[in-house]
């Protein structure tokens, strides 16, 4: 598997799968029910689409299991969570994105901007 360019623009799905994991340990349902509800359903991944980027991530050491919490369903399957460099690949494309609102904002005219 290719490595993810981390000077590149994250995939949707990438950026919803770590956003998703940045809040703590959860297994593959409830992160992807954070990425429906994060993005008020307009972002819905079918099931094998979340686990093949998934097991890019784990594979790029971005993501990797967890424990889950003491006494839970084992049914539940495997929790994963995001690792530093899944956090700082992150922060680089919160910083990118940052950046892209503000060059938008310069775009506003000046009155939309508080000026006559």
């Amino acid at each position: 598997m290719s490595k993810t360019d981390i000077s590149a623009p994250l995939k949707p799905a990438v950026f919803h799968i770590l956003l998703a994991l940045a809040d703590g340990p959860v297994h593959g349902y409830a992160a992807m029910q954070r990425i429906r509800e994060r993005s008020g359903g307009s972002i819905r991944l079918s099931t094998g689409s979340f686990y093949r980027h998934l097991s890019k991530l784990l594979d790029e050491g971005l993501v990797e299991e967890a424990a889950g919490p003491a006494g839970d369903d084992p049914r539940r399957g495997a929790y994963y969570r995001i690792t530093a460099p899944g956090r700082q690949v992150l922060a680089r494309e919160r910083d990118r994105l940052a950046a892209l609102v503000a060059a938008l904002d310069a775009l506003r005219p000046a009155s939309r901007r508080g000026r006559a």
